[in-house]
This record gives C-alpha cells, sequence and structure tokens, in this order.
C-alpha cells in the first residue's frame, strides 16, 4: 500500500511512518519542516518539502504518487499561535486541509485525520469522560479550526464520496515530542528534570493545587489507530484515541521525577489563561476496535529511556 503522511518529520506524523514503513507501505512524507525535523523522517521514506497550502503542487504530487491512504497530520498546532493569529491557523489547518482533501479526492484515496479530543470537548466535568457524541465546544481558533475541517470531511463524505476516518487525540506523549511544543508537558518536563533544572505545576486554579486533568495517551497508540485505518476498516468513524484515565500535572510531574531519579524541583505557577480545568476523553470506541491503550507507567517509561539517551548523546 501506498501511503502519503503530512507534517511525517513531526512528532506523531513520524511514528505513523515509520511503524508504515515497518508495515511494508511505500511511504511518502509531506512536510514544510517549519516545525518538523529532518532527522525524524524515516531513511526508507521518500520525502516532499512542501507547503499544504500550496495547492497545485500538493495535488501534482498526490496525483504523481497515487496514496491509497492520506494520514492527515501536518497543521499549524499551537493553541496560543492561534488566539493571536486565527488568520494564520484557518490558511494551514481549513484552507491547507482542504487541499489534502481535493487531492484524495483527484486520486481516489482516503483520508485518516488527526484532529484533536481535548481541545474540541472543552471542559469535562468531574466523573465524566467526553464520547465521540460529546457537544463540540471549541474554545480557540485552533480548535475551531480543526472542527470546521470534521466538518468539510463529513460533507465531502457525503456529496463527493471521500472516504475518511477521524481520530481525535488525547494529550499524547511520547519519544521525539518536542519539548518546546506548549502541548509537550511530558517532554517539558524530562528535559528539564534530565538537566537538572526546576519544572513547574501550572495552577488549576489556585497556586500549589494539583494542576489540571489531562487524558495522557501514549503515541503507540494513534500509530495503531492509523494503520488499521488505512485498508479502510475504520472509514467513516470518529474514535477517541485516549484511555479514559485523568491525570493532574502534579502526579504526571511526581511520576517523571521517580522515573528519572535525580534530585528535582516541583514549583507551582498561576493558573493560564485559556487552559481547561479537566479534559478526559472516552476510550470505548477505541478499545472495541483497536484493544486497550497502552498503561501510562509502561508509556512514561520508554518516554523517558528515550530522553534519557537522548540527552547523553548531548
Amino acid at each position: 500500500m501506498r501511503v502519503l503522511i503530512t507534517g511525517g518529520a513531526g512528532f506523531i506524523g513520524s511514528h505513523v511512518a515509520e511503524a508504515a514503513i515497518e508495515a511494508g507501505h511505500q511511504v511518502l512524507v509531506v512536510d514544510d519542516l517549519s516545525t518538523g525535523r529532518a532527522e525524524n523522517i524515516p531513511v526508507q521514506a521518500d520525502f516532499q518539502e512542501l507547503d499544504i497550502r500550496n495547492r497545485e503542487a500538493l495535488r501534482e504530487l498526490a496525483i504523481g504518487f497515487a496514496p491509497h491512504a492520506i494520514s492527515h497530520h501536518a497543521a499549524q498546532a499551537s493553541v496560543s499561535v492561534s488566539v493571536r493569529q486565527p488568520e494564520l491557523d484557518a490558511e494551514v489547518n481549513v484552507l491547507g486541509s482542504l487541499n489534502i482533501a481535493q487531492a484524495a479526492l483527484a486520486c481516489g484515496s482516503r483520508i485518516v485525520f488527526a484532529s484533536t479530543g481535548g481541545a474540541l470537548y472543552g471542559e469535562v466535568p468531574e466523573g465524566k469522560t467526553a464520547g465521540e457524541d460529546w457537544p463540540a465546544l471549541p474554545l480557540s481558533p485552533y480548535a475551531c479550526s480543526k472542527a470546521s475541517f470534521e466538518l468539510y470531511l463529513r460533507a465531502y463524505g457525503s456529496t463527493a464520496g471521500l472516504r475518511y476516518t477521524i481520530l481525535r487525540y488525547g494529550n499524547v506523549y511520547g519519544p521525539r515530542q518536542d519539548p518546546h511544543g506548549e502541548a509537550g508537558v511530558v517532554a517539558i518536563f524530562l528535559q528539564r528534570l534530565l538537566r537538572g533544572e526546576p519544572i513547574q505545576v501550572n495552577a488549576r486554579r489556585q497556586p500549589g493545587d494539583e494542576g489540571c486533568v489531562r487524558d495522557y495517551v501514549y503515541v503507540r497508540d494513534c500509530v495503531r489507530a492509523n494503520l488499521a485505518a488505512f485498508d479502510g476498516a475504520l472509514d467513516g468513524r470518529t474514535i477517541n484515541i485516549a484511555t479514559g484515565i485523568g491525570t493532574t500535572t502534579r502526579t504526571l510531574a511526581e511520576r517523571l521525577v521517580t522515573l528519572v531519579d535525580k534530585p528535582a524541583i516541583v514549583g507551582d505557577g498561576d493558573h493560564r489563561p485559556g487552559d481547561l480545568e479537566r479534559s478526559v476523553l472516552d476510550p470505548s470506541v477505541m478499545v472495541s476496535l483497536l484493544g486497550a491503550p497502552t498503561p501510562m507507567d509502561a508509556g512514561l517509561a520508554a518516554t523517558t529511556e528515550w530522553f534519557r539517551q537522548r540527552a547523553a548523546r548531548s
């Protein structure tokens, strides 16, 4: 099978590319390297440096490669950037994604879309998990753009026969995550802890509390979902990729301090405006189709080891 992966030089996309090659697929990575890294791209993959906003070049490339599936991970992924520059966010995440949809229709491929669960559902009350039918409440331009393209996919599916799968990721973590990204708290904490630097728990409401609650999902679970969708087994579905378990920032920090096994200072920060207090997703559909998610202890241990090895090479 031929698979085109947009954003394949990024954190999640590069893992999808690597696993697709291991599964025997021919892979073409498309990335403009604005945030992705060339060293993340598997050596066995073909690569084209290209901005998805370049409609004609993207269409020509897709028709020439004729992918069976397009795994669409290229995005403007920063909530804060989307607030400062909503036009840029829409250009990439809506107009750029529409270029992907048009290219998919031109070459008869299906789309596997990396959407967002946490940003899309808004606040999830205590004792609840947000299922795929939870009302969307996007509170940032980033979440709005992701929700918009989901609607476009459904429209194209209905009117033009586009085949698609929507994967709503929780808070993804794992090897190769960028510690400079705002959503990469696991990577941020690990980089600082391994350097002997202090870390900070941003408050859920008041400094000193347990911090915000998130559903942390290991990157390999996102990969499993993408690979399962490539052959059409998940066509037309919207699926949360999550664990259903809420973890506070302080609990996460304590687990990572234990794994790193070095003296650490854990400070208390203010609540960041715009941060959701609680976001936990219902993984029932995922579990029924793909099996149980990776236990957090196993995922954090593997991620810590990767960051430890990288630190040793620096």
